[in-house]
């Protein structure tokens, strides 16, 4: 595997466009290659040197690895589309970070900026630390979001997370904030923390599993009984937890399944 090491050259002011950082768009280049290609900043177009140090180590293949050694959070599109190959950011990244990508790992080690994972159709997108808006949803004016792959969120998420999710599965270890899994038809979002209000708001389908608590229930799901150790696909639940179905604010025979974890005997 080629291995390629992007060092940003120092702090980022207005945020840039580098959807080019693609593991299958830089497969074969040159360090020259890489350098030249053009990334935006404002109204700008400017070559990615500019912006980072290119290191290219091991022969020129098809599978590429790409490591950025540092903390890019002013960098948008990281990774967007991208159909194959292995990023590894070590830092914070930017907005929309694996947003519609096919294939491939990208490995965050701090947070993510909001709409990373948008609309995801395939791979594994991994963040050690926290998660913005909209992670996993569909861009606005869109009702389908991500359609396959997996997000896991080392620590807690903010609002919309998985909004209009129709495949794929997202697990978060932390808390999730406002409207998670709303307008969900699909696929699966696992909460291990709690979750503020308007969980599976507008669901049709999917599943969506709370370990934690809710401060403010979504009116329209209705119980449909308790479940011990529950198995959802090869996802095996450990505990007793209390199923629902709902959205019925979305329609009549709304598929969606919401499991909410009983902590002690009679408590949902």
């Amino acid at each position: 595997m080629a291995e390629i090491k992007l060092v940003p050259r120092g702090r980022i002011g207005i945020t840039v466009e580098a959807e080019v950082i693609r593991p299958d768009l830089l497969a074969g280049k040159t360090e020259d290659e890489i350098g030249r290609l053009i990334v935006w900043q404002g109204p700008r177009e400017l070559p990615l040197s500019q912006f980072f140090e290119v290191e290219l180590q091991g022969p020129a293949q098809e599978e590429t690895r790409i490591i950025i050694d540092g903390e890019v959070s002013r960098v948008k599109r990281i990774g967007q589309g991208m159909k194959s190959g292995v990023i590894e950011i070590r830092g914070a990244a930017g907005m929309y970070t694996g947003a519609e990508m096919a294939g491939g790992k990208i490995l965050v080690q701090g947070d993510a900026g909001s709409w990373s994972g948008m609309e995801m159709r395939g791979g594994l997108l991994q963040i050690a630390g926290n998660a913005a808006d909209h992670v996993g949803s569909a861009y606005r004016g869109n009702w389908r979001g991500m359609t396959g792959g997996q997000i896991l969120i080392g620590g807690d998420a903010r609002s919309q997370l998985g909004g209009g999710l129709a495949g794929g599965s997202i697990t978060v270890e932390g808390n999730v904030e406002n409207f998670c899994a709303i307008r969900q038809s699909g696929g699966l979002i696992l909460i291990k923390g709690n979750a503020v209000r308007g969980l599976g708001a507008e669901m049709n389908g999917g599943t969506v599993v709370l370990s934690g608590a809710v401060e403010n229930f979504t009116p329209g799901f209705i119980p449909q009984g308790v479940e011990s150790d529950p198995r959802i696909g090869e996802l095996q639940l450990e505990g007793r937890f209390a199923r629902f179905s709902g959205d019925y604010a979305a329609g009549k025979n709304p598929k969606g399944v919401l499991y909410c974890r009983m902590d002690r005997e009679g408590e949902e």
